[in-house]
């Protein structure tokens, strides 16, 4: 079991999300949403973020200004785990954010995922994921050249990716 700390997209954000998952579904590709849950794009991600851990995260995500996000750019990760994803824009804002959230995570969370540090984290949105090479192949061919989606930040929350479940920690 793990848990995530989750930035979720305001309504027409979700909503072109969801419209790209269709597409891939259309196209036979198996997307994200086939899976459930809902559009986002993953700050950190632990074994287990308490209840402490939480309260502070509350506390620090009130004072931060979190910018929209700019979901642009179509691509996958290198190794046996073939994933669609669409990369947000990086800039110093969302590095801000990124870097206050792990600040007040560190030490206080079971078994950090490296992939969600800081220097290592990939902001994006995941598309697809655990696909073949020509469902891969597919999916770029159905979502190429994308449209950029401006993704304003509604909620975040710790999601349990084994549940689904998620504690909302800020409503904007």
């Amino acid at each position: 079991m793990a848990q995530a700390l989750e930035l979720f997209f305001d309504d027409s954000a979700e909503r072109a999300v969801r419209e790209l998952w269709r597409r891939l579904d259309d196209r036979g590709v198996p997307s994200a949403g086939s899976r459930g849950g809902r559009p986002h794009v993953t700050l950190a991600v632990a074994g287990a973020i308490p209840a402490s851990a939480r309260r502070n995260l509350r506390s620090e995500l009130e004072l931060l200004s979190i910018p929209d996000l700019w979901l642009h750019t179509l691509g996958t990760f290198p190794g046996g785990d073939s994933a669609l994803l669409l990369g947000a824009v990086v800039d110093t804002e969302l590095l801000a954010v990124h870097s206050a959230v792990h600040d007040v995570l560190a030490g206080k969370v079971t078994a950090p995922s490296a992939y969600y540090f800081p220097g290592a984290w990939i902001p994006h949105c995941t598309l697809a994921q655990g696909l073949t090479a020509a469902q891969l192949a597919a999916g770029f061919a159905e979502l190429a050249p994308p449209e950029a989606v401006r993704a304003p930040i509604a909620e975040v929350g710790v999601t349990d990716t084994r549940t689904g479940e998620t504690e909302v920690l800020l409503t904007r």
